[in-house]
């Protein structure tokens, strides 16, 4: 799977963009420390990662702080491995980490939906897939980035339905200040 990640360091110039590998990043602690590699001093550093236009995600590191996350599709991005990273960590913060045959889990819920075409509309009921399976849709700190001028229900709206990930990735940058120099590292 092909995938785009860049690191968006905050300077006292503005922004300073680089495109990285992921070769070496198996957890969000490895992620972090790539991340924090690129920031002067305790200053703001922004991953975004893409992966073929399925779905993005927004790592923010603030000096020592936890990474804030987002992610614009969960269930899309669990089904890889540097976003299984990322959901990964989310879930287990609310306290729902399984993912133990998640490919498995995926293909039958396809297999299921497409017999019967139910969809669970309760909002007490588990999720499709049972306690653990990953969320359709957005999951994470969409304020992120309010700070910068994207507010939550931009990021939101950026993420949903029908909503192209590189060409998000591209709105957020424009946001921030930096849309030119994100896409010459494109």
């Amino acid at each position: 799977m092909a995938y785009f990640a860049a690191v968006l360091a905050r300077t006292g110039a503005g922004w300073d963009v680089s495109e990285t590998e992921l070769d070496d990043v198996e957890t969000l602690a490895d992620l972090t420390d790539l991340a924090r590699e690129a920031a002067e001093d305790d200053d703001t550093v922004l991953v975004f990662i893409e992966q073929e236009d399925a779905w993005f995600a927004v790592l923010r590191i603030d000096g020592e702080d936890d990474p804030r996350i987002f992610v614009s599709d969960a269930a899309a991005a669990a089904r890889s491995s540097y976003g299984a990273v990322l959901t990964d960590e989310l879930i287990e913060q609310d306290g729902e980490a399984d993912f133990d045959d998640l490919d498995g889990l995926v293909a039958g819920l396809d297999d299921e939906d497409a017999e019967d075409g139910a969809v669970a509309e309760d909002e007490d009921e588990e999720p499709v897939g049972g306690r653990g399976a990953s969320p359709i849709g957005p999951i994470g700190d969409s304020e992120l980035l309010t700070e910068f001028g994207m507010t939550a229900a931009d990021l939101l709206e950026l993420a949903g339905e029908g909503a192209a990930p590189g060409d998000a990735l591209g709105e957020i940058a424009e946001a921030l200040g930096c849309g030119e120099v994100l896409e010459a590292v494109r």
